[in-house]
């Protein structure tokens, strides 16, 4: 009989949750999607082709399998959205009280909300890197506050972290006047060098000493990853990224990530193995520092 879906599965074998220093916590939560939609399954594709990795990083040669990973059983969080976001927020907690490293795989970008509340709560020298093509500053969307495209303006507003976003290129009015009136800087995609990663010091500049780590996968360009709800053209490379990951914990300490907005394409695994790859690289950049 199947089990359920762990994370590497063919190169690490599951370690108990008391001696884990990293959780994957799986979010399957979709709801008010704006375009595509699929992304509650997302979880699971990306737990599925992670079982592809190979152990050893290519840029660092370290072996992220020496980590104790924990994988949780899939959390599909029912009702409204308020008591969806109380979940995710007390299986993050959890894992923070216990000293661990929640690493969530959504889902829609609202699977944020919860985790940043439960950040905020226990850490006063927090804040939020976004990486995403949307600012995700609207007060309200299809109905809901705790939307995906409300996320950021419920870390701003709710959680009061103060964050950075990065590979912004695409807004609302709304959103472009709130940024105005509390003269927030985006590090927009087209700002950003193709050919020059002199921007990432000014962006870890801008952080403070403990960050969470948000990346929606359509901050990568499409033709990185086209397995997202809402691609959009113009976006970072799968380089850029890396190096950016690599420079947050190389001169910060980060407590927790999450990857969401992953919608499989069928006949491909670009999408997914890509997405899984970044979790790998997180586990590498910005865990393995912190225990080395």
């Amino acid at each position: 009989m199947t089990g359920p879906p762990l994370f590497a599965p063919s190169e690490i074998d599951n370690s108990p949750l008391e001696k884990a220093q990293v959780v994957f916590l799986p979010f399957c939560y979709e709801q008010g999607a704006s375009f595509g939609t699929g992304s509650i399954e997302g979880p699971l594709h990306l737990l599925a082709a992670s079982d592809a990795l190979e152990r050893i990083d290519e840029e660092t040669l370290r072996d992220w399998t020496r980590l104790p990973i924990h994988t949780a059983a899939p959390l599909w969080p029912t009702g409204t959205p308020e008591k969806a976001v109380a979940e995710m927020k007390a299986a993050t907690a959890a894992v923070l009280d216990a000293g661990r490293f929640p690493l969530i795989l959504g889902g829609d970008h609202a699977v944020t909300i919860g985790p940043a509340l439960a950040v905020a709560e226990r850490f006063d020298d927090a804040c939020v890197l976004q990486i995403d093509a949307h600012l995700d500053l609207r007060d309200e969307w299809n109905g809901s506050r705790y939307n995906h495209a409300c996320v950021m303006r419920r870390v701003a507003d709710e959680a009061r972290l103060p964050f950075v976003q990065v590979g912004i290129r695409s807004f609302s009015a709304e959103e472009h006047q709130y940024v105005t009136e509390h003269a927030l800087r985006p590090f927009y995609a087209h700002r950003i060098d193709q050919a020059d990663n002199g921007w990432i010091a000014d962006v870890v500049s801008r952080l403070g000493p403990r960050v969470y780590i948000t990346i929606d996968l359509d901050g990568l360009d499409p033709s990185v990853i086209p397995g997202t709800g809402t691609p959009e053209p113009g976006g970072l490379r799968y380089r850029q990224l890396l190096a950016l990951l690599a420079a947050v914990g190389a001169r910060r300490r980060v407590i927790g990530a999450d990857i969401n907005e992953l919608v499989k394409i069928p006949g491909t695994q670009v999408s997914e193995f890509t997405a899984a790859r970044i979790a790998a690289k997180i586990l590498v950049h910005c865990v393995m520092v912190a225990h080395r």
